[in-house]
């Protein structure tokens, strides 16, 4: 069973993901299973190629306007 799933984030909940993604890989990384471990490390690189403003210098402020706009 390995067909495709497409799931719809806005660019603020999908910066707010990869945000979490790689602090939890920071944090704890071999607290997964190792297919589990594989299936964040995939889904961090897919968000990375579709969010630009990784790269931007004011990355910080876009994620706080991010964690704002989605936690009121």
């Amino acid at each position: 069973m390995d067909d495709p799933i497409t799931i719809n984030l806005s660019s603020d909940h999908a910066l707010v993901l990869l945000e979490w993604l790689s602090s939890r890989d920071e944090r704890d990384p071999s607290s997964a299973h190792p297919a589990e471990q594989r299936v964040l490390w995939d889904l961090e690189a897919q968000l990375e190629t579709k969010l630009p403003m990784l790269f931007d210098a004011d990355y910080a402020q876009q994620l706080d306007r991010a964690r704002h706009a989605i936690g009121r």
